[in-house]
């Protein structure tokens, strides 16, 4: 897989380098509705258990959980929250609102999230009487503390700085006031991977210097004990909200990096289920149907995470359109996806999947390295040098195979390619300071895709540090992504997102080279780990971007 700068440490880190001025996820938010993706014909799931019971639940018992990283912080205005981060989370934190199966947001921790005819301010109601587990009360103004909290924060206040003004009108009633209509505004409170925001800690909590590492939430679990890299232990809450939840006693989640090791933990039964965006991990969990597991190759909530070599528009040799043509034409998404990704994972050639109402054609050069050939030997007529390229990449094994394959691929074109292995942390700075030409990379994953506009928009560029770090100043762009943030109208979001696709397309800010694709394996005894429900009985999404919801879990004989 590609380097996983937009998720833990792109935030944590890229906000202390920007002094403060990062984002909420690389992946942003909420589609409109949900999609089905691009599928592989091979994810089989039919004959592997569902991870959907319909027998009496059996209450008691205690789930270990490997999870593909360790995050950094159970803050929801600080931490970093990846998939790891979202599923800790889930754990002791409840979002005000949630994906339901059929792609629409509904209210969860909330009672209500309504906005006013033109998207300009935002009504949240809260439940009665729910606590957190500090026993103080769940109401308006521990969800106000909790917004300004974010507001305030370098890492989280970037992605709503359209928030204008946050009133407590009533004890359980949030006024959110924007500076301008804010259509998907309710999406960032599902709480997926980018929509942090949504989880609401208690005030005692974020008023803690200590708390970082020692969650109060209102969530099914109660925070035990947290060893960062080794585990984190939830036990359950007996005051919970939703009655008859949760089922299990306690959970367990055991951070383990290592694909190999992480499948060999699940089949010895040292954990019970794990999750993996790993294409080899994937193959030997579809391989084996006595296990029960779900995967996003063709039920897509909203976009999935694309994988991409980005580019750098502001410095040669990708200032100039006619390498970024040569480029695209010379890297095979299909050979691809065959070669690093075993075929598991669908190609791309954009930032929307088959199945989304924003996918469309989007005019991005197909392979012809005939074409890319001549392109690259015009360029050197033209400047009278050679086409360098420096592709930066992590220098784990799986990060350098793809950084070789997209070496191979440029230089059959006459591109003169060199390797520069950068630590992630380093990595993720030359990014937001520009200082590469291209990076191995994998961002854009979202359930809409206005959580991206701090990565896609012209606005967010500037000569010390840039959080759009592809740096594409197509004035086109802001004012699509500005449409399909205020336009109410469905048709309206959806043009300008194709729209947003095609300027990809034609700008070539990243050479696309597949989706992710996230699965979830588990022993036979796990039970419902992928039949959700909202607090109002409808079925929500099940899996996302890597993150199942642990409340409804439980474990059989």
């Amino acid at each position: 897989m590609s380097d996983r700068i937009d998720r833990r440490s792109f935030l944590a880190r890229g906000a202390a380098t920007g002094a403060g001025i990062a984002a909420i996820g690389t992946s942003g938010g909420l589609l409109a509705a949900c999609s089905s993706g691009s599928g592989s014909s091979k994810s089989a799931t039919a004959t592997h258990p569902s991870g959907i019971s319909t027998s009496t639940p059996k209450p008691g018992g205690q789930l270990i959980f490997g999870v593909e990283a360790e995050d950094t912080s159970f803050d929801p205005t600080w931490g970093t929250f990846d998939t790891t981060g979202i599923m800790y989370a889930r754990t002791v934190f409840d979002p005000l609102a949630a994906v339901a199966a059929d792609g629409s947001v509904q209210p969860y921790l909330a009672e209500s999230i309504t906005p006013n005819a033109d998207y300009t301010v935002w009504t949240i109601t809260m439940r009665p009487n729910v606590h957190f587990h500090d026993n103080t009360p769940c109401d308006a103004a521990a969800v106000a503390y909790n917004f300004s909290a974010q507001k305030a924060s370098g890492l989280t206040g970037p992605a709503v700085t359209t928030i204008d003004t946050i009133t407590v009108t009533s004890p359980l009633v949030v006024t959110v006031t924007m500076k301008s209509p804010w259509v998907p505004f309710d999406f960032y409170l599902a709480g997926g991977i980018g929509g942090q925001i949504a989880f609401i800690a208690a005030p005692s909590m974020l008023k803690d210097p200590q708390h970082a590492g020692k969650p109060v939430g209102t969530g099914p679990f109660v925070y035990e004990v947290w060893n960062p890299n080794d585990h984190f232990t939830a036990t359950k809450n007996p005051h919970y909200w939703r009655p008859g939840f949760p089922y299990l006693d306690s959970i367990t989640y055991k951070p383990i990096p290592d694909g190999s090791q992480l499948l060999a933990s699940l089949m010895s039964g040292s954990v019970d289920i794990i999750h993996t965006s790993m294409p080899t991990v994937t193959s030997s969990l579809r391989a084996d149907t006595s296990l029960g597991y779900i995967d996003d190759s063709v039920h897509v909530a909203g976009e999935p995470d694309m994988n991409c070599l980005l580019l750098n528009l502001s410095q040669p040799p990708f200032n100039n359109l006619k390498v970024r043509q040569a480029a695209a034409m010379a890297v095979n998404s299909a050979l691809y996806t065959q070669v690093i990704d075993k075929g598991i994972s669908p190609t791309s050639n954009g930032p929307f999947v088959s199945g989304s109402p924003y996918f469309a054609p989007t005019g991005y050069p197909t392979p012809d390295p005939a074409k890319a050939k001549q392109l690259v030997q015009q360029v050197r007529q033209e400047t009278g040098k050679p086409v360098s390229v420096t592709i930066d990449h992590t220098p784990d094994a799986s990060t350098t195979k793809i950084a070789e394959f997209l070496q191979q691929q440029l230089n059959t074109v006459g591109m003169q390619v060199t390797l520069s292995p950068v630590q992630q942390g380093k990595q993720i700075n030359t990014a937001l300071s520009g200082t590469f030409e291209a990076q191995a990379w994998r961002q854009f994953g979202a359930i809409d895709p206005d959580l991206n506009y701090i990565f896609w928009s012209p606005t967010n560029i500037n000569p010390v540090f840039s959080i759009n770090m592809a740096r594409n100043t197509d004035p086109a762009m802001e004012a699509a992504l500005i449409q399909g943030r205020q336009s109410p109208a469905q048709a309206d979001r959806t043009a300008a997102y194709q729209k947003v696709g095609r300027l990809m397309g034609s700008d070539i800010p990243y050479i696309w080279t597949g989706r992710a694709v996230w699965s979830c394996g588990a022993q036979p005894k796990v039970q419902n780990f992928a039949n959700p429900t909202t607090p109002s009985g409808a079925k929500a999404f099940p899996f996302i971007t890597g993150a199942v919801w642990p409340t409804q879990i439980w474990i059989g004989s």
